[in-house]
């Protein structure tokens, strides 16, 4: 997930299209509006301008990613007869998860997404995200939206490396059982990827991973 307006949207496009060609088409770029005011100041980037800057790199974004060459004019874009180095492999362009609970990101979501990325969620949240953006866009258009989030987990045993920034996967204690259940209820109420964010230290990846893949995955089966 990266934060749309720190990036200019020629420097984004090129970016993410040559990430595309390197993984075969695997790339999901996953965008924000962002947040924080201190690294708005560092980049130079005024706060207020962040939705408005976002909404303008997506549509030059994809405007370079699907015409060759491409014109887009844009409140921070002007593009005439622009060509990417390295066109994107996917048709398009990667596909595209917009990140954001408001009505603005929602709105972001039908007009330029191709997926809705979230943070902690729950099944109840996903409910009332797949209720927005079907009176947004209609059904149709909204379920061929992917829902996706991440999810914060501490596995059993491991040390955190800092406190999880929103409701913990599995529970404040959780076990191979809770996890799992807590995956079900998300996919059941519509979501259909989980990233998972561990705040573990870099030598317990590994073997948080390991026991992930040996304790939770075969009970998703």
């Amino acid at each position: 997930m990266l934060v749309a307006p720190y990036h200019p949207a020629l420097v984004l496009a090129n970016q993410a299209a040559t990430l595309d060609v390197i993984s075969g088409g695997r790339l999901v770029l996953g965008v924000g509006t962002g947040w924080n005011p201190d690294e708005f100041a560092a980049v130079g980037v005024p706060a207020g301008e962040r939705g408005a800057r976002t909404d303008d790199h997506l549509g030059a974004v994809k405007a370079l990613w699907s015409r060759r060459p491409a014109d887009f004019d844009g409140p921070f874009t002007r593009l005439r007869a622009a060509h990417l180095g390295v066109p994107p492999v996917t048709p398009g362009g990667p596909p595209v998860w917009v990140g954001g609970h408001s009505d603005a990101a929602l709105r972001r979501v039908v007009r330029f997404g191709d997926g809705w990325y979230g943070s902690g969620v729950d099944a109840a949240e996903v409910t009332d995200v797949r209720r927005r953006l079907r009176d947004l866009a209609g059904a149709e258009h909204a379920d061929r939206l992917t829902l996706a989030s991440a999810g914060f987990l501490t596995p059993p045993g491991f040390p955190a490396a800092v406190a999880p920034p929103g409701r913990p996967l599995g529970g404040a204690a959780p076990t191979a059982a809770s996890i799992a259940d807590d995956l079900a209820r998300l996919a059941e109420a519509g979501l259909a990827e989980c990233t998972l964010w561990l705040p573990l230290a870099a030598e317990h990846v590994d073997r948080a991973m390991e026991w992930i893949a040996t304790e939770v995955t075969p009970r998703l089966a």
